[in-house]
């Protein structure tokens, strides 16, 4: 499982450990992340039901930004651990595009506990570029708010000196469709 890290320039509160894995397959994009350490130092939303919501990147939510691989054009998914989702169309870099992507609901599921969060979730083939029929070039991230209100800002790979989970250098994952069994 990749671990993910905080950007050097926002650091998290001591102790946390963050890691995300992703599988392609015929059911879609399975993501999965595990924040463990002392969970009591991050500003942590409640469970709601799951919805739809805007802004989730501004307090601790995980991440997947996702691109065929070549492709101006990517997607961003963001995951609250409250069970809340968004997700949003770019035609090229930070260009938000005019079309809105498929509609669909996440359906998260959290596991917590003083010391451990995971979140788990699948993206069906219809909410992926290509219908998830072809290789994939993602990013998992994820933006932890400290109990201070101070972010920080985590991915595989940190390719600017400042936080950009839009720039494709961080999109560090390759993914092919892996046959179902």
């Amino acid at each position: 499982m990749p671990r993910l890290s905080p950007h050097a320039r926002h650091p998290a509160p001591p102790g946390l450990q963050l890691a995300a894995e992703a599988r392609l397959d015929a059911t879609g994009l399975q993501l999965r992340y595990t924040l463990c350490g002392p969970l009591d130092r991050l500003n942590l939303p409640a469970l709601r039901l799951a919805a739809p919501a805007d802004g989730l990147w501004q307090h601790s939510c995980f991440e997947a930004f996702v691109a065929l691989g070549g492709a101006a054009a990517y997607r961003e998914f963001n995951f609250s651990p409250s069970r809340q989702w968004a997700v949003y169309d770019f035609d090229s870099y930070r260009q938000r595009s005019a079309t809105p992507p498929p509609p669909w609901s996440a359906n998260c599921r959290i596991e917590r506990s003083a010391d451990h969060l995971a979140l788990q979730v699948t993206i069906p083939p219809r909410a992926l570029p290509a219908s998830g029929r072809e290789p994939l070039q993602v990013a998992l991230t994820a933006v932890l708010e400290s109990a201070d209100g101070t972010l920080s800002y985590w991915a595989q790979r940190h390719p600017t000196a400042q936080p950009d989970f839009h720039h494709r250098e961080g999109f560090a994952l390759m993914l092919n469709v892996e046959p179902t069994a």
